[in-house]
C-alpha cells in the first residue's frame, strides 16, 4: 500500500455509542475521525455501538475526511466481531489498540481478508505500551495493509510510572523509537492526546513539540482543540513561500547542469527540494479536503 500524502493534522476520537456526537462530527473541521469502540464505550454497550457507527457511516455526510474505526483488542470478546464488521463499513482504516507484536497485525489482517475487506482498508496501530515501543520496528514492517501508528501516551506514561511533564521528557525515548520505525517504513504517525482541556497554552505547546519531533498531526479528545492542531501542523505561509523558492531555484540550476544552489544564503540540495514538494503537495491536499468538507 503506497504512502498517501493526506492531511492528518487533527484526528478526533468520537465515542461510538453516542449518535449525537457522530452527527455533530459531520460539521467539524478535523482532518480525520476515529470512531471509538474501545475506551469510549462501556462493555455492555459495545455490541450496540457497532450498529450506531454503522448507521452513521451509511448515512454519510463526512466529506473527504479520513474515517477510522478503533476496535477492541483481539484478546477481548469483541475484537474479532469489530474487525468483521469493519470489513463491510465505508471506513478508510481500523485502529488496533495496544499492539505489541507483528503477529497481532497479521492476525487482524487475516480476519479482515476473510471477512471480505477491500484491499485499500488500512490497519493502524495504537503504540501505547513499553513492549510496543521495544518492538516498534517489527510492527512497522509487519504487513502491507499497515498505514500508520497512533501514539497512546496516556497509557504509556501509566505503564512507565512516569509523570505527565510539560516537555514529556519521560516519553521521548518511546516517541523517538516509534517515529524512527514509522519513517523507516514509510508510515504515518500521530501524536498522543493532551488530557487537560482547560490548559489551552499547554495544548498549543504540545502541538509545537509534536511538529518539531516530526509527527504528522495530533489525536484529540475534544472539538475545541481542532483549530489549534490544524494551525500547528499545517505548513506556515513562510514555509510555503520558502518551498516555492527552493523548487524554482533548484529547477533553474538543474537546467544549467548544477546539482546544488544557494537560496537566501542557504545551500539547497535535492533532499530539500523533495521535502519542499512534499510540503506543497500537503498544502494542496489540505485545500482539497477543506473545500470538500
Amino acid at each position: 500500500m503506497p504512502t498517501v500524502t493526506r492531511p492528518r493534522r487533527s484526528m478526533l476520537y468520537m465515542p461510538g455509542s453516542n449518535p449525537r456526537a457522530l452527527e455533530k462530527a459531520r460539521g467539524l473541521a478535523a482532518d480525520a475521525l476515529i470512531f471509538d469502540l474501545e475506551d469510549a464505550v462501556s462493555p455492555d454497550a459495545k455490541e450496540a455501538a457497532r450498529g450506531v457507527i454503522s448507521e452513521a457511516l451509511a448515512a454519510g455526510g463526512y466529506g473527504k475526511r479520513e474515517l477510522i474505526l478503533r476496535t477492541n483488542g483481539l484478546d477481548t470478546p469483541w475484537g474479532h466481531g469489530d474487525l468483521t464488521a469493519a470489513a463491510k463499513m465505508p471506513v478508510h482504516g481500523v485502529l488496533l489498540p495496544k499492539v505489541e507484536s507483528a503477529a497481532t497485525v497479521r492476525q487482524a489482517a487475516a480476519i479482515l481478508e476473510k471477512a471480505g475487506a477491500p484491499a485499500e482498508l488500512a490497519i493502524w496501530c495504537m503504540m501505547e505500551t513499553p513492549m510496543g515501543m521495544l518492538r516498534a520496528e517489527e510492527i512497522a514492517g509487519s504487513h502491507p495493509r499497515l498505514a500508520g501508528f497512533v501514539m497512546g501516551t496516556s497509557d504509556l506514561a501509566n505503564d512507565l510510572h512516569a509523570r505527565h511533564t510539560r516537555d514529556r521528557l519521560p516519553l521521548l525515548t518511546g516517541l523517538g523509537l516509534c517515529l524512527l520505525a514509522a519513517r523507516a517504513y514509510g508510515l504515518a504517525i500521530l501524536d498522543g492526546v493532551y488530557l487537560d482541556l482547560s490548559d489551552d497554552e499547554g495544548f498549543a505547546y504540545s502541538c509545537r513539540q509534536g511538529v518539531e519531533l516530526g509527527f504528522d498531526g495530533k489525536t484529540l479528545i475534544h472539538p475545541k482543540t481542532i483549530a489549534t492542531a490544524n494551525e500547528a501542523f499545517a505548513p506556515s505561509a513562510a514555509e510555503i513561500e520558502q518551498a516555492k523558492r527552493f523548487i524554482a531555484a533548484f529547477d533553474a540550476a538543474e537546467a544549467e547542469g548544477k546539482g546544488v544552489v544557494l537560496v537566501d544564503g542557504k545551500l539547497v540540495e535535492n533532499l530539500h527540494v523533495a521535502n519542499a514538494r512534499r510540503l506543497l503537495a500537503l498544502v494542496a491536499r489540505i485545500a482539497e479536503l477543506e473545500a470538500g468538507s
